[in-house]
């Protein structure tokens, strides 16, 4: 990929990412709408909890389930076969 070609890239890429932080403008949420019934907040932890320790222990999880219940036999790698000239 030449100079010009990743210049615009990376010119497309940041002109898009401005827009969608202007369009998405959080000033909007300081205006409650009718019918609107926030509940209590959440605390640090629960917050560390619910965003990062849980997704880590899911993840976990998950893939101790497929290495545990992995069927497989070939485990080694295969050797790679010697080109034919």
């Amino acid at each position: 990929m030449d100079k010009k070609n990743a210049l615009r890239a990376g010119a497309l890429a940041a002109g898009t990412t401005l827009m969608m932080l202007l369009m998405s403008s959080p000033a909007l949420a300081l205006s409650r709408d009718d019918g609107d019934d926030p509940g209590q907040g959440l605390s640090v932890m629960e917050t560390l909890a619910q965003f990062v320790i849980a997704p880590i222990v899911l993840f976990a999880v998950i893939a101790g389930l497929v290495m545990v219940l992995d069927r497989s036999t070939d485990r080694q790698p295969k050797a790679k076969a010697k080109a034919k000239a």
